[in-house]
């Protein structure tokens, strides 16, 4: 098995002398260091900063316990204090993107990036993808890439450095025509959102494809289920892959090795931490928290101790590929997004890995709703064309199977509402986080 090849870039980024090899505690020392200059630097540049860090100083801040204690930036700040966030001129901003935070109608947030900024995730994008593919291979992009410092044109950028050619798609809107796309490359490597590939397998048609002809799939962008990875390398014979990052890690946070088991940070460019998101205190390696990182390298919008509202953990066993890089464990799910229904919490990625098991449903939707006090879960479906009937027959087999919702369903605690279907031929195309949308009046706390 071959090591991540993030391990040398980022040696490279530390500036090591020769002969010397990476280790934890020269990754620690850098960080450390990193993080005094990211302090100095926001306090000088960026009111905000001088406002929030007035009672610290870069000189306090000697090992990682000291950077704990420095205060936290938020969602909302990003979206209430953005231009006195701002660490440059907006002369020197290449790229703004907007971005409207799931299930709410508040202000967007507009994160700022200067072509610096840009160039360090190409760069990761470049040495990452390096586990998926070599010169000479292509690589088709099922996700944004119109607009320049889009992250479909970062990657294409990224793979045209290496000999690899990139063609940019866009998000699926039909599945023949991207189906057609596939079958115009020689073993191609695909990056996408999970259920919109699932889709390109699982759908009608499907087997135009023929197992083996896809070389490796990369998936980004939302919860990775267990149950797509698995469906897709049976159906495909494929390697799968995921991708873990946001706008504010500046669209590249980390990214599975051969092993895929836990993505490998950009530990030169990102500190990340575990908080409990209950009282904010850092958690050791192998707790489920909240994931917490500082932009180390980043001029435009430098980001200090930014609260991701992502639930995941450090794995605290080595890696099999022998890199001394942290893995972040799947993302569980967002705290926002999980709901309390009657003495339990639910969230997206709890039904994707209940529901995506069964054949032949391709995405879903869900909602909560209130009915003379008692909680209902209402689920509509897009499924493969004429197996509606028995989609609805597993699914609903699949929930009264399951650990989390059996129990509250036999007690009546909750009631499976309806199960409707998608009009036909209609096919999700939006790029955004899938999440449970709660419609009931009162707040949820027993």
């Amino acid at each position: 098995m071959k090591i991540t090849p993030l391990e040398k870039w980022i040696t490279a980024k530390l500036l090591l002398p020769d002969g010397v090899m990476l280790t934890r505690d020269l990754l620690e020392i850098y960080q450390v260091e990193k993080v005094q200059k990211v302090v100095s630097y926001v306090r000088q540049k960026s009111p905000f900063y001088r406002d929030l860090l007035s009672g610290w100083s870069e000189n306090g801040i000697k090992n990682m316990k000291d950077i704990a204690s420095l205060p936290f930036t938020t969602a909302a700040d990003v979206r209430e204090q953005e231009m006195r966030m701002l660490c440059t001129s907006q002369d020197e901003i290449e790229r703004v993107v907007t971005l409207q935070t799931s299930g709410t109608t508040g202000a967007a947030k507009r994160l700022f990036f200067t072509a610096d900024d840009l160039e360090l995730t190409v760069d990761f994008f470049r040495h990452g993808m390096m586990t998926m593919v070599e010169a000479g291979n292509t690589v088709i992009v099922f996700l944004p890439g119109e607009l320049p410092g889009s992250v479909g044109d970062l990657l294409s950028r990224a793979l045209g450095t290496v000999g690899v050619k990139a063609v940019i798609h866009g998000p699926v809107r039909e599945l023949a025509a991207a189906r057609s796309e596939i079958l115009r490359h020689d073993a191609p490597c695909l990056v996408g959102i999970p259920t919109q590939i699932l889709a390109l397998a699982r759908g009608e048609n499907a087997d135009t494809i023929p197992h083996g002809w896809v070389k490796s799939v990369l998936l980004s962008t939302d919860y990775v289920p267990t149950a797509i990875r698995e469906e897709l390398e049976r159906l495909w014979g494929c390697r799968v892959f995921a991708h873990y990052g946001m706008t504010e890690t500046g669209l590249g946070g980390g990214v599975e090795c051969e092993a895929q088991d836990g993505y490998h940070l950009r530990e030169a460019d990102l500190y990340t931490e575990i908080i409990d998101p209950d009282d904010g205190r850092l958690l050791p390696d192998g707790e489920t928290g909240e994931v917490v990182f500082t932009t180390l390298t980043r001029n435009g919008m430098p980001l200090v101790r930014y609260r991701t509202g992502d639930l995941a953990r450090i794995i605290t066993d080595p890696c099999p590929c022998g890199t001394v890089l942290k893995r972040l464990g799947r993302v569980t799910g967002r705290i926002e997004a999980k709901l309390r229904i009657q003495g339990a919490t639910l969230c997206m990625a709890d039904l994707d890995e209940i529901l995506f098991p069964v054949a032949g449903l391709l995405n879903f939707s869900a909602e909560v709703t209130e009915l003379a006090g008692a909680d209902y879960l209402n689920l509509c479906l897009q499924v493969c064309e004429g197996q509606g009937e028995r989609v609805v027959e597993e699914v609903t087999a699949a929930l009264w199977h399951s650990e989390l919702l059996a129990p509250l369903l036999r007690r009546g605690s909750v009631t499976l509402g309806g199960i409707t279907f998608n009009p036909a031929g209609w096919f999700t195309t939006g790029t955004g986080k899938r999440y449970i949308k709660d419609h009931r009046q009162r707040q949820i706390t027993s």
